[in-house]
């Protein structure tokens, strides 16, 4: 499966939702203290990220403006500033913005068409064309896998914003709410119309900095069919961590699994050998815990960090079975089974043949292994 950068999405935004109003200056939504700490966001990351609208309204220079920070990314082996990346089909860019004069690296993600238009007026950046069209899993597959872009920070404007979070592709939200308002229906907001998640965000931090308040949300909905969506990280990461929990076996592998609804709602979780069974596999004891005939099942996946069983000598149905029964359509895993116990046992193929969508991803796997280091060559 493709593999993306964490993806977090950083804005302000007055009481009603605008992240700017109309007149030439920029409005400043945020306290001292909160640029400060978005400063100390962009050292964190590999990659920071912004609209080509967002240079031409804003001209932003988009640096880590602490020299500790600069010394420090330096000290651990990173580049001074972070990559700078911007994204416009047209190519129609302003080779006089502070984005392309200030900073380490740049990089613009354009069209065919675009790049044409940037070959005969270029900017201080690399241009990469991704086709006919934009496509943010492209953009998003080539930061990671060419430019080992590990953590992105996408700071807009608002159409970015929207299009990550209504493809299923940021995993972390954080929004400064500002105390006063806009009011101008022509000004710009956050977010646009369209079709986002159904369900709720998950809360993961609120903080006060001086006068305004900072709020984190992680997006919970699974993706759908064989695109991998942000959300589908952070439960598989969850289901890892259910098998970390699991009584130690030389017999059996363990194995934490977890059932979400499409809207993001967990329905249950298990691991290997809890309650004291000795023999229960993970998968099983969490659809234990789900109502038969459950409605939201059909449309739920199931996380485990090892692909369901197939074959078992404990009990007559393998957990691929039990998934199927329960109308289960997409799974999603980290790890292959291994010939240990079962030779060539291929859960996943057995699934994807009954009609599951069925996704790996192999970035969770060295965590799926870990407790069961005792049992691998």
């Amino acid at each position: 499966m493709p593999s993306y950068p964490y993806v977090l999405l950083s804005a302000a935004v007055s009481l009603d939702g605008f992240l700017d109003d109309t007149t030439p200056e920029r409005l400043l939504l945020s306290s001292p203290a909160d640029f400060d700490r978005v400063d100390e966001v962009r050292a964190s990351v590999d990659a920071i990220l912004i609209g080509a609208g967002t240079i031409r309204a804003d001209n932003p220079r988009l640096l880590v403006n602490s020299a500790g920070r600069r010394a420090a990314r330096v000290a651990a082996g990173k580049p001074e500033y972070p990559l700078k990346v911007t994204v416009s089909a047209s190519g129609e860019l302003d080779p006089t913005a502070n984005f392309w004069h200030t900073g380490g690296e740049k990089i613009v993600y354009t069209t065919e068409k675009g790049a044409e238009r940037l070959r005969r007026e270029p900017v201080a950046a690399d241009v990469v064309a991704l086709g006919t069209d934009l496509d943010w899993r492209t953009l998003l597959r080539h930061l990671r896998e060419v430019r080992g872009v590990e953590r992105l920070m996408v700071e807009g404007g608002g159409t970015i914003h929207t299009q990550l979070l209504q493809q299923r592709l940021a995993d972390e939200v954080q929004l400064v709410l500002a105390p006063l308002f806009v009011g101008d229906p022509e000004a710009p907001r956050l977010f646009g119309p369209g079709g986002y998640q159904a369900g709720r965000l998950r809360l993961l931090e609120t903080r006060r900095i001086e006068d305004v308040v900072l709020m984190r949300y992680e997006p919970t909905a699974p993706g759908v069919g064989v695109l991998p969506a942000a959300a589908d990280r952070h439960w598989l990461a969850l289901a890892c961590d259910l098998a970390a929990q699991c009584p130690p076996s030389e017999t059996a592998f363990s194995v934490g699994a977890v059932v979400v609804a499409a809207d993001g709602t967990e329905l249950a979780r298990g691991h290997s050998r809890e309650g004291g069974d000795p023999v229960v596999h993970a998968e099983e004891a969490a659809l234990a815990k789900i109502a038969a005939g459950d409605p939201r099942l059909a449309s739920a996946t199931v996380y485990s960090s090892l692909e369901p069983c197939t074959r078992r000598a404990s009990r007559p149905a393998p957990c691929a079975r039990l998934i199927l029964a329960a109308g289960v359509r997409r799974v999603v895993t980290a790890w292959r089974e291994p010939d240990t116990f079962v030779v060539a046992a291929d859960g996943s193929g057995l699934l994807a043949g009954e009609g599951v969508d069925v996704l790996v991803l192999p970035e969770c796997e060295k965590r799926a292994k870990a407790p069961n280091g005792h049992l691998l060559p």
